[in-house]
């Protein structure tokens, strides 16, 4: 649940996108644009508060400047009076040159201080307009936003079951970025039976969230579908064997028993062994695996498909028997397919391809519904504990350590983000394309277009308009302790 400072935070935020996506919107309207852009200039004017604290610290060093320079005068004074006092000439001489020296170093003081205190005036003076032209700009802004009539639906199908690899969606639900952006959205849970581009397709839902080589498939097949956002830039899945079974490189998976868990899922893996001169066929012996891990942990086979956020999190949650603590990670060798080189394009946004040309008022409901989408991961890459609060909320199935240490592996298929997120990474959808060819997943390279990146741009542009770091270049893993079971 969110606090009600962290919901005023974030509604400040969702006022900040709404601004952005105004200038955006309106780029077409000179009347409109030169509204927005008055109302951003003078937003950002609000930052003279900063020139205040300067301008009285200004002040006051001149003020004590001031009151030094009087006590010096009146010391002079004194020794004059003294001088006098004594009839010695030459030290009244000495004493008038000194009293005379003071007293205008302390005019010029008094001078400066005023001077100081005016600047002070004036810049408190400054800030305090720019605080009530923000604030004019933003109720601007935020009326602007508001002359939606009510809110657009919006129905998302997502691949899988409820849990932190779509930790961005709950949280830009949860946190009223979708609803900021005038959009009321559904969230589809997914499942081992539910391929979501059919659902999309269908007119079952409005966007989908699919691994590219799962939308390229029906796509190809006759589905009038297309890639608006790739959320994930690196791919997640893993090879994952036993320490002591002498698998280290892929090339060892020859003569061994391998799992995977077909549905789509095991293209990396097929591409992997063929790279390496193993053929898929004769070489292994390739088997059905459950999504779990419990063929290796009863090492019934010699190798389990995993993904580095969910399955190979599951043997790190359960207890070696021979030392009756957790397993370690160097208790197993991992063959990551990022490294191998065939690693496929994973977790993006799919839109209806024809109704982003026909229809001027989806292909503007699928910039906000992006929008909303990156700033949710955004929030989550910030605040992890209270995005795995949120994806808790939502009722997973597994517990919080399992949930926590998936955002943070989640994190790292998606930050740093090379183009911003949500922007394709044309190198990493050729090579997608390449092995989808090279393996009979697809008959030939995607006709027309497949992706496109105009809507995500135009979405973290609208972002970083609002100050949001849509790049992620600073953001690392943190370290993650896991519970027996994933609790």
């Amino acid at each position: 649940m969110k606090t009600p400072k962290q919901r005023t935070t974030w509604r400040s935020l969702a006022v900040l996108l709404a601004i952005g996506l105004v200038a955006a919107a309106c780029a077409a309207d000179d009347g409109a644009s030169d509204t927005a852009a008055a109302a951003m200039s003078e937003a950002q004017s609000a930052q003279d508060d900063a020139g205040v604290a300067s301008a009285e610290a200004s002040a006051a060093a001149a003020q004590a400047g001031q009151a030094q320079a009087a006590a010096d005068a009146a010391a002079a004074a004194a020794a004059l009076a003294q001088a006098t006092a004594e009839g010695n000439q030459a030290a009244v001489a000495q004493a008038e040159a000194d009293l005379a020296a003071a007293q205008a170093a302390a005019e010029a003081a008094r001078a400066d201080a005023a001077a100081a205190q005016e600047e002070a005036d004036e810049a408190r003076s400054a800030a305090e307009a720019a605080e009530q032209a923000a604030e004019a700009a933003t109720a601007e802004a935020a009326a602007m936003m508001g002359e939606c009539d009510g809110l657009t639906e919006v129905v998302v199908q997502l691949q899988w079951f409820t849990q932190s690899q779509f930790a961005g969606y709950y949280a830009a639900h949860d946190q009223g970025l979708y609803e900021d952006l005038c959009l009321d959205v559904t969230i589809l849970e997914g499942g081992v039976e539910i391929v979501p581009i059919p659902v999309l397709d269908s007119g079952g839902a409005d966007f989908a969230v699919s691994w590219v080589p799962r939308g390229l498939v029906p796509r190809e097949e006759g589905a009038d579908v297309v890639n608006i956002a790739q959320i994930f830039e690196r791919s997640a899945t893993l090879q994952v064997s036993w320490a002591d079974s002498g698998i280290e490189s892929v090339e060892d998976l020859a003569g061994k028993t391998v799992g995977n868990w077909g549905f789509g899922n095991e293209f990396e893996l097929l591409a992997g062994l063929r790279r390496n001169g193993i053929d898929p066929d004769s070489d292994v012996t390739l088997v059905q695996q459950n999504f779990d891990m419990s063929a290796l942990l009863n090492r019934e086979i010699d190798a389990a498909q995993a993904m580095i956020y969910n399955e190979y999190a599951q043997v790190l949650e359960a207890i070696n028997p021979d030392t009756g603590e957790l397993y370690q990670p160097e208790d197993l060798v991992v063959i990551d397919w990022n490294d191998v080189g065939t690693a496929m394009l994973q977790d993006a946004v799919w839109a209806d391809a024809g109704r982003l040309d026909s229809d001027a008022a989806y292909r503007d409901t699928a910039v906000r519904f992006v929008q909303g989408t990156l700033a949710g991961w955004i929030w989550c890459r910030d605040n992890p504990d209270a995005c795995v609060d949120v994806v808790l909320d939502n009722a997973p199935t597994l517990g919080r350590s399992h949930q926590t240490w998936q955002l943070n592996e989640i994190s790292a298929l998606i930050w740093p983000s090379s183009n911003g997120i949500g922007v394709m990474d044309a190198d990493l959808w050729n090579q997608t394309v390449d092995i989808a060819v090279t393996e009979g997943i697809l008959s030939a390279e995607p006709e027309g277009e497949a992706y496109r990146t105009d809507i995500a741009l135009e979405a973290i542009a609208n972002l970083e308009a609002a100050g949001l770091d849509t790049s992620g270049s600073g953001w690392s893993r943190v370290t993650v302790v896991l519970n027996e079971g994933g609790e």
